[in-house]
C-alpha cells in the first residue's frame, strides 16, 4: 500500500511540474491533481497495454518512438475525462508527457525494485 501511495505522490509533483513548465498545461487545484495522478495510473495500467498491442508494428519501426505519442495519449484522455484538467493542444499533451515521464522515471528509482510475494 504503501508503495502505491508513493507512486501516487510521484505521478502528482510529475503532473505539477508539468503544469509549471509546460505551456499549454492546466490542472486547477489540489483535488484536481490528486485525480489526475490516479486516473493515469489507471489509464495507464488499462488503457495502454491494449493501445501498446494494437500499435507494436508502428512501435518496432519508429524504434520506440511512438511510445512518446502513446504516452501523450493517455494524458490527453485523462484530460478529457477529468474537468479541470486542460491541454492546449497536442504539443502540451507531448511535452507534459515527456516531463511526467522522466520524473517519474527518476523519483522512481529511489524506490528500489518490486519485490515479489
Amino acid at each position: 500500500m504503501s508503495r502505491f501511495l508513493a507512486r501516487l505522490l510521484i505521478s502528482m509533483v510529475g503532473l505539477w511540474i508539468a503544469m509549471m513548465i509546460v505551456p499549454g498545461v492546466v490542472i486547477f487545484g489540489f483535488g484536481t491533481i490528486l485525480l489526475a495522478a490516479f486516473l493515469l495510473g489507471i489509464v495507464n495500467a488499462v488503457v495502454k497495454p491494449v493501445v501498446l498491442f494494437l500499435t507494436l508494428p508502428l512501435t518496432v519501426v519508429t524504434l520506440g518512438l511512438f511510445l512518446l505519442v502513446i504516452n501523450a495519449a493517455m494524458l490527453g484522455l485523462v484530460a478529457l475525462i477529468l474537468p479541470g484538467f486542460m491541454l492546449a493542444g497536442f504539443g502540451a499533451a507531448l511535452l507534459g508527457a515527456i516531463v511526467i515521464t522522466l520524473f517519474s522515471w527518476c523519483a522512481s528509482s529511489f524506490l528500489g525494485p518490486r519485490t515479489e510475494r
